[in-house]
C-alpha cells in the first residue's frame, strides 16, 4: 500500500517538474522575443524623426494575443448584458467564420443586426467604463511584447501610431490610450444623446474599409503613405498593408505569410515555440463564438479564422 502511494506521488512530482519546465520555456521565449524587439528599437533610435511618417497597427493577434472583441464579450457577459441563451443562434455562424475562414455576407449582416440589439439602450459612458475594467482584467497581460516594442519604436522616432481595427472604437481607444499611442480607428456604434441606438455608423472597419480609413487619416494629418508603416496578422488587411511603403506582417495567417514572402514584406512571428497552441484554435473558436457574437453588437468581429 505504501509502495503504491509512493508510486503515485512520484508520478505527480514528475508531472509537476514537466509543467515547471514548460513554464520556464514559455518565459524564456517571451524574454527572447522582447529582447529581439528591444534590439530593433535601439537600432531605430539613430533615425531622425519624420513628421510625415506614421504607423498603423491592426489589433487582434497583432497587438494583443487573440481577439479584443472576445475579451470584451466575456466581460459584458459577466456583467449580465446578455445571457448565453440569447446568443446560441448566432454562435454557429461565428464558429463557421473561424473554422472555414470564409465570410458569408448574409451571415455577417444577420449576426450584426441581432448582436447590436444587445447594447441598444445602454449609455456610451457605461461601455467606456466597462472597457477600462476589461482591459485591466484580461487584455493588459496579453499584449505581445514584440509588437509593443515596434509601436514604441515608431513613437521614439517622432511618428504617430494609430490602431486600426474592426473592434468597437470604445475598446480600441482604451487600448491606444493605455499603450500611449496616438489614437485609434474602429467601428462606431450609433448613439443619440449618449445612448446606443442599436445601429452602426457607416460600415465595419474591416478589410478594404481599413485602407480607406488610413488614407483619410493620411490626408488629414499630412502624412506621406510611402513613408508610413502598417502591421497586421490577417490577409483581410492586405489592402491596408499594400497602401504603405513599409508593410510588416505580425503572426500572419497562411495566406498573408505567402503574400508577404512573394512581395518581400517583413515578417515577425512571436508565436515561435507555441505551435501546440495552434491545435487549440478550432476549439477556442467554437467557445469564443458564443460570447464573441454578442460583443459584435459594438462591432462584428473582423476575424474570419
Amino acid at each position: 500500500m505504501v509502495s503504491g502511494q509512493r508510486g503515485r506521488s512520484d508520478r505527480g512530482a514528475g508531472r509537476g517538474r514537466s509543467r515547471a519546465r514548460l513554464d520556464l520555456t514559455e518565459r524564456s521565449l517571451l524574454a527572447g522575443e522582447a529582447a529581439a524587439a528591444v534590439a530593433e528599437l535601439e537600432t531605430s533610435l539613430a533615425v531622425q524623426p519624420d513628421p510625415e511618417a506614421a504607423a498603423f497597427f491592426d489589433v487582434d493577434n497583432t497587438i494583443i494575443q487573440g481577439a479584443s472583441i472576445f475579451h470584451l464579450a466575456r466581460g459584458l457577459h459577466r456583467r449580465h448584458f446578455f445571457t448565453t441563451k440569447d446568443i446560441v443562434g448566432a454562435a454557429w455562424k461565428q464558429a463557421y467564420f473561424r473554422i472555414v475562414g470564409v465570410e458569408d455576407p448574409e451571415h455577417v449582416a444577420e449576426a450584426r443586426s441581432s448582436a447590436l440589439a444587445f447594447i441598444a439602450g445602454h449609455r456610451v459612458e457605461e461601455l467606456e467604463a466597462i472597457g477600462e475594467e476589461i482591459f485591466d482584467e484580461s487584455m493588459a497581460e496579453r499584449i505581445w511584447p514584440g509588437t509593443r516594442a515596434l509601436a514604441q519604436m515608431h513613437l521614439d522616432q517622432g511618428q504617430r501610431v494609430w490602431l486600426v481595427t474592426a473592434a468597437p472604437i470604445e475598446i480600441a481607444t482604451t487600448i491606444a490610450r493605455r499603450l500611449g499611442l496616438t489614437g485609434a480607428l474602429g467601428t462606431v456604434a450609433e448613439h443619440v444623446d449618449g445612448v446606443y441606438t442599436g445601429r452602426l455608423v457607416g460600415e465595419m472597419l474591416h478589410g478594404p474599409h481599413k485602407a480607406v480609413a488610413v488614407r483619410r487619416v493620411a490626408e488629414e494629418e499630412g502624412l506621406d503613405l510611402a513613408r508610413c508603416s502598417a502591421y497586421s496578422d490577417s490577409s483581410n488587411d492586405i489592402p491596408m498593408l499594400s497602401l504603405v511603403g513599409d508593410p510588416c506582417v505580425i503572426n500572419p495567417d497562411a495566406r498573408l505569410r505567402e503574400h508577404a514572402r512573394a512581395e518581400g514584406w517583413r515578417i515577425r512571428d512571436y508565436r515561435t515555440g507555441r505551435k501546440a497552441a495552434k491545435a487549440g484554435l478550432v476549439t477556442a473558436g467554437m467557445a469564443g463564438a458564443v460570447t464573441g457574437s454578442v460583443a459584435a453588437g459594438l462591432a462584428l468581429r473582423r476575424r474570419t479564422r
